[in-house]
């Protein structure tokens, strides 16, 4: 079997609609692919509809925006419960914040680029979560940025004059809520240095003894020393190690499938959820 659990659609910051998506895993030889926008669950129903006529196995997932001492870090939840109130609402809040945060950046960056809020907000499309890759898109299209990448280590770089911060729950509390919700919390590339600072090994343990259930190991933004280290933690904390493309269509170079997790993995995060996998 060959299990992506890690992508994003139109719904938060890819370019596909979630159908779209799964499509393109199907044609991908993928048998199971999870979908994981950011900070929603608005493209489940769209997804599972589209896994069902493909034949194609789908885990609901979200990657859920967390701090960790003021650091950025991305927390995956599989299969937790949608109208789980106390998940829902750190969700709803994070959507909130980020539509602000690029509100704010949009009007800062206008000052010295020729870009609106209403060209962001039609990159983006309708039901959204905006946020900087759909500025990035809008800086590549009016030829500021050669593309989403150049753009992130400039522009809309963290230490840049354009960016701003936006509210993101506590690590630790976020993974109590997933747990609460019925979810299987994993750490999202927990070694992407390229991406900014990254936690020490010491917050990965006490996530662990929080009852973080993985880590995401096998990613292109971690070397192969990086993927080494986090395997040697995995089995010394008893976490789970998956592996997963984060795809995002045509915004970046991630492509389905380039990096997979193992199907007696895959059926543990399965057993764990409250939600079944759709197949």
């Amino acid at each position: 079997m060959r299990i992506d659990l890690h992508t994003h659609s139109r719904v938060s910051d890819g370019t596909q609609s979630p159908a779209e998506l799964v499509a393109d895993a199907s044609r991908a030889g993928l048998d199971v692919l999870a979908l994981t926008d950011h900070d929603t669950t608005a493209g489940w129903a769209e997804a599972a509809r589209a896994a069902q006529a493909e034949g194609l196995g789908l885990v609901r997932g979200t990657e859920v925006s967390c701090t960790a001492g003021g650091i950025s870090v991305h927390l995956l939840s599989y299969l937790h419960d949608p109208a789980d109130a106390a998940l829902a609402e750190v969700l709803a809040d994070s959507r909130s914040s980020r539509d602000g945060r690029a509100r704010a950046m949009v009007d800062r960056l206008a000052e010295d680029f020729d870009l609106t809020w209403a060209e962001v907000a039609a990159q983006a499309g309708p039901g959204a979560t905006i946020g900087r890759p759909h500025i990035a898109d809008v800086l590549v299209a009016r030829g500021y940025a050669a593309d989403r990448g150049a753009a992130f280590a400039t522009m809309l770089a963290p230490r840049g004059p354009y960016y701003v911060r936006y509210h993101a729950p506590e690590v630790t509390e976020a993974v109590e809520r997933v747990l609460a919700a019925g979810g299987v919390p994993v750490f999202a590339h927990p070694r992407a240095s390229t991406r900014g600072r990254v936690v020490s090994e010491d917050v990965i343990r006490e996530l662990a003894a929080a009852g973080l259930a993985g880590l995401e190991v096998d990613h292109r933004d971690h070397t192969e020393a990086d993927k080494a280290r986090l395997r040697a933690l995995a089995g010394e904390l008893d976490l789970l190690v998956t592996g997963a493309s984060d795809y995002h269509g045509a915004g970046k170079p991630n492509r389905l499938g380039e990096h997979t997790t193992a199907p007696e993995v895959f059926e543990q995060i399965a057993e764990r959820g409250r939600l079944e996998v759709v197949r």
